[in-house]
């Protein structure tokens, strides 16, 4: 018996490709052509068998005629047009429904004559073009078509006022942007073939955002390859005046002729322009894959110098190293922080030139003697090469733990140093590889698990010395969510609560370590006596603010005291301290962060009323209200 349709072993139906709107609104649109509404008539063959495609971009004469053959327009100046041929690129410039079946029959050189009724040109329900002034829209009507050129287009305007034609492909994939420095060999003509630019030898030198270029060119320019060549088609909007064309008047378009010999990366680290890298020797590979992005040994020889007159050098490996290059871990504070953000974004071989202010060199990095404090400094970079971290694929479990432990080691020297995003990043990486690590018994599942809630609360550690208790509370949680009664995880997540005010939730935890873990109540009790000391302040600190609000009478107004900016307050003092506790003893010491304060008060406390209240300040400071009157 031969099986039904649906059944197993039936041919599935290809699946149905979904149409674009374009493509859709094309197909709409063709429906209504009939029988004899549009006619073909060639007058002159044209070459090879192409026919343009959607996305080409299709150069052409136009000469519209009446039946009689009184000419209506054109392009052509033997019929009193200006001898600028019209451009369009199929499925994306609006033009009558008779172009667009008609231009995709036509080869190259080809001349035909197209005759469309009223309902196919202008006449059209919902026309997507107006129709020109004194149009004969009414009538059927012979449009004579010379098919010029058409090519692949690349679309820089979405209102098709910038286009592309690659001439020849460049090399690699990275293109120009601002600032970069550009070297060109530039021509330019008028649409109708005037020469306005002419050809040279030598080539043109700008920099990108700088308006040395009209704005359309620079647009076209920063689609291009290095070596690539191009024509790139631009129309008045984007012909903007600059110290290539310091002239435009009478200009409808303008194709410019683009040979890209060099552009020089030009990086604008911070965005306003006080770090700067420029590439001044390419180095081997793509950018960016092949960049040293991710933490890495890097080899690099450098020369530094203070940006005074004449530039005076204060360090040169080549000189003062021995010849010898420099060599350091990326991501462990090594460097000075803008010295790294460069060298991260340089490819093996490349040679680069940055200017760095003073808070990303020396001003917060160890200076050396002849580097004064607020020095803008300039380092040329070579990059050597790198080596990329150890892949943990393979590694045994014992060998994964000891790798772990080198990256855990170097952020703990990073959170001694005060640096404590690069120490987060560390513990970041470890729990982050941790993902692909099984351990394959109970014995290695508890190292795993003790190793991994180290982490944790390490991250949570540096959160809170970053200010930023919510996500320090949300970091302790996933160390909770899988082992309630973790001591040093309660500990530290009651501190986080009490720096952020949240005075019953820290209580819950403090009192919780000591039901717990009795070896805890030493320090739960300091806790708990600090927290004391802090809802007393912030009591205090109420009831000067709110001073005299409850005690006058009905229909009397009382002003709700403001304290001053320069108020004494031991929640406002940053890096107000205590000492290390149990808690944080008595969990892998050797993993944690652990000899600095628990303690760092850096933001001011809410007072009696935001704590019942928390949005209450914000609105009124939203309204501009600092003080408030009470009736």
């Amino acid at each position: 018996m031969a099986p039904d349709a649906g059944e197993s072993g039936g041919e599935l139906p290809p699946p149905v490709k979904k149409k674009s709107p374009a493509e859709e609104e094309a197909e709409k649109r063709r429906k209504k052509l009939t029988p004899g509404s549009l006619m073909k008539g060639i007058i002159r063959s044209g070459s090879g068998d192409a026919t343009p495609a959607d996305g080409d971009q299709v150069i052409l004469h136009c000469t519209t005629r009446t039946i009689d053959g009184i000419v209506v327009n054109s392009t052509r100046r033997e019929h009193g047009g200006k001898g600028i041929p019209l451009r369009f690129v199929l499925g994306k410039s609006k033009m009558i429904l008779g172009f667009a079946e008609g231009f995709p029959t036509m080869l190259k050189g080809e001349i035909a004559m197209f005759k469309m009724q009223p309902k196919i040109h202008y006449a059209e329900d919902d026309c997507p073009v107006a129709t020109p002034d004194g149009f004969p829209k009414d009538d059927e009507l012979q449009f004579e078509i010379e098919m010029l050129d058409f090519f692949k287009a690349k679309v820089v305007a979405d209102d098709l006022g910038v286009v592309k034609k690659i001439v020849e492909e460049g090399k690699g994939w990275e293109t120009p942007r601002e600032p970069y420095e550009i070297t060109a060999r530039i021509t330019a003509r008028t649409a109708d073939g005037k020469e306005i630019i002419p050809s040279k030898e030598e080539a043109y030198f700008f920099t990108i955002g700088k308006s040395e270029v009209p704005k359309g060119l620079e647009m076209g320019i920063g689609t291009m390859a290095h070596k690539e060549k191009a024509i790139i088609f631009v129309s008045s909007t984007y012909l903007t005046k600059s110290s290539l064309m310091p002239q435009l008047e009478g200009l409808e378009e303008v194709h410019f002729y683009i040979e890209l010999v060099q552009f020089i990366q030009v990086r604008d680290m911070l965005g306003d322009g006080r770090l700067i890298k420029r590439r001044v020797v390419d180095g081997k590979g793509e950018f960016p894959m092949d960049c040293p992005l991710h933490d890495s040994l890097l080899r690099v020889h450098y020369k530094g110098m203070l940006l005074d007159e004449p530039k005076s050098v204060f360090y040169d490996t080549r000189a003062d190293n021995d010849g010898e290059p420099l060599e350091f871990c990326s991501g462990e504070g090594l460097v000075p922080e803008g010295f790294e953000m460069c060298v991260r974004l340089m490819l093996p071989g490349e040679k680069s030139i940055v200017t760095c202010p003073p808070d990303f060199a020396y001003d917060k990095f160890p200076r050396p003697a002849n580097v004064p404090e607020g020095a803008h400094v300039q380092w040329e970079i070579e990059l050597l090469g790198f080596e990329m971290p150890k892949d943990w694929t393979g590694l045994t479990f014992e060998e994964i733990m000891d790798e772990a432990d080198k990256i855990k080691n170097t952020g703990n020297r990073l959170f001694k140093e005060g640096k404590f995003e690069l120490a987060k990043a560390k513990y970041d990486k470890v729990l982050r590889e941790y993902n692909h690590v099984h351990p394959h018994d109970d014995e290695e599942g508890k190292i795993f698990a003790n190793s991994r809630s180290s982490l944790h609360l390490n991250v949570a550690f540096c959160y809170q010395k970053m200010g930023e208790y919510r996500k320090s509370i949300e970091t302790c949680n996933k160390v909770l969510d899988a082992n309630p009664v973790h001591v040093k995880a309660l500990y530290r997540r009651g501190t986080s609560f009490m720096l952020l005010g949240d005075f019953n939730d820290a209580r819950n935890d403090f009192e919780k370590m000591i039901t717990i873990d009795k070896s805890s109540e030493q320090d739960a009790t300091a806790a708990l006596l600090k927290l004391k000391q802090k809802e007393q302040e912030a009591e205090k600190k109420a009831r000067k603010q709110f001073k005299g609000l409850f005690d006058k009478k009905p229909g009397e107004i009382s002003e709700v005291g403001v304290e001053s900016d320069g108020g004494k307050d031991a929640g406002d003092a940053r890096g107000n301290g205590g000492e290390a506790t149990s808690a944080d003893r008595g969990v892998n010491t050797n993993d944690s962060p652990t000899s600095e304060s628990e303690y760092a008060f850096e933001e001011e406390r809410p007072g009696l009323l935001g704590s019942l209240w928390p949005s209450a300040r914000m609105i009124f400071s939203s309204l501009g209200m600092n003080r408030c009157a009470i009736l």
